[in-house]
């Protein structure tokens, strides 16, 4: 079976999470290659409702291999509480059946902290970070400061490591924030208490990837956030600091000559954004309210009211040339039930001309949304499980976004339930 990869349009929160979990029955091994743990991703099953910020979200399925891929930053205590959490809801999680890649990179307290403080320090113009640390851990990356899961196994090495890297923050720290210095035991003494138990889970992901390919296994990659966020093609800088695309999935899972052939690029029937940066559109009073609450569009990984809008085909169809999606998941379609009639972006005034090509970042605060009115279908459309169920409201809601996103949609969701899943 062909590789997929399940990833994000637009600006995150999708609903990737809900058709990871649904697709992962027909594939072997599900991994999380970007990211770390400021996003998250809700998962409704037989086992309860969760919200997963680092674990992928095959973990459900304990007969499937997942895994944290080299591209991912992984927060020691944060992964060690979450598993602690699916573990107590009758989740089966073992070295057998997760792993997590030698090459991802570890978040320790001062990441956090320094993302805080930077925040602080912009003010105004912050970045609406959620303060997990990833920002400054990647950049520790790309510094070549960084430590590795894989330190975890060689005490000296880390030790030594995190000698140099403390040294350096502590200079950054006073320097620009007028911090104390960052105690190393403190720090030490930190990572064996959460590196410890995660010991037995670290594995060479290139190493294990090509033996599953070889044995004819098929990988299924979970994107974290969307397009939109993406380091190099998003609204930068009010982006992640790793790629989402769906291209990345083969260096950020740890074996780079694996192939990609099915991207299922997932998409909301309106907007939503955690976050700053430009969101054209935007809704606010009752209007903004009443979608929010019909779609319980609060974070992940934050709680953060998300901002919400109505669906944009123009930053969507950007989305899915980046992602290079081969087909679409629609989600949360019931949540528009309540509407009379459902406005569309279908294109955006900017100097005075009219305009359906994504605009480069700062141009987007200038943009104005250019609204067509589909009808509404105002009936709770929760239990079809097929197209020809739905009503022709509705029907005619997903052809009008397939024609104008000029890709197909395969999946709709009427409900978070796994079952609530409507396959064309």
């Amino acid at each position: 079976m062909a590789h997929c990869a399940i990833v994000g349009i637009n600006w995150g929160d999708e609903g990737k999470g809900r058709m990871v979990d649904y697709l992962a029955e027909s594939y072997d091994v599900i991994v999380r290659y970007q990211g770390g743990n400021n996003a998250g991703h809700t998962v409704i099953n037989e086992y309860g409702e969760f919200k997963l910020n680092l674990l992928p979200s095959g973990i459900f399925r304990p007969e499937k291999i997942n895994l944290l891929g080299a591209g991912t930053v992984v927060d020691l205590k944060h992964i060690c509480g979450e598993m602690d959490r699916v573990r107590a809801a009758g989740v089966k999680i073992t070295p057998d059946n997760f792993k997590i890649s030698d090459r991802a990179i570890m978040v320790l307290p001062f990441h956090p902290m320094q993302d805080a403080l930077e925040e602080e320090r912009l003010g105004r113009d912050s970045y609406g970070s959620t303060k997990r640390g990833i920002s400054p851990v990647y950049g520790d990356k790309y510094m070549k400061k960084a430590l590795q899961m894989g330190d975890l196994l060689r005490p000296e090495t880390l030790k030594k490591h995190l000698k140099k890297l403390i040294d350096w923050k502590n200079a950054v720290f006073a320097a620009a924030y007028n911090q104390p210095p960052i105690s190393f035991d403190e720090t030490m003494a930190w990572i064996e208490e959460y590196g410890s138990r995660l010991i037995p889970y670290i594995a060479d992901a290139g190493e294990l990837l090509e033996t599953a390919q070889d044995d004819g296994k098929s990988f299924l990659f979970e994107a974290q956030l969307g397009a939109l966020r993406d380091i190099d093609y998003g609204i930068y800088p009010f982006t992640s600091s790793s790629s989402p695309l769906a291209a990345y999935a083969p260096c950020g899972c740890g074996f780079p000559s694996a192939k990609v052939e099915r991207v299922v690029g997932v998409v909301k029937a309106y907007s939503t954004c955690v976050g700053e940066g430009p969101f054209v559109g935007e809704l606010s009073g009752d209007e903004a309210h009443d979608l929010r609450e019909a779609g319980a569009e609060y974070g992940a990984a934050t709680g953060r009211p998300r901002r919400v809008a109505w669906l944009d085909l123009v930053a969507t169809h950007y989305g899915v040339k980046l992602q290079g999606a081969t087909e679409l998941a629609l989600t949360k379609l019931d949540v528009l039930s309540y509407l009379d009639k459902i406005p569309v972006c279908v294109a955006y005034e900017l100097n005075g001309q009219r305009t359906t090509r994504f605009p480069y970042t700062p141009d987007l605060d200038a943009a104005r949304p250019v609204y067509e009115y589909l009808p509404g279908w105002k009936c709770d459309i929760s239990g079809c499980r097929t197209f020809e169920e739905l009503p022709k409201e509705a029907q005619d809601y997903i052809l009008f976004a397939e024609k104008a996103l000029g890709c197909r949609v395969s999946f709709v969701s009427v409900g978070a339930e796994r079952d609530q899943l409507i396959v064309r």
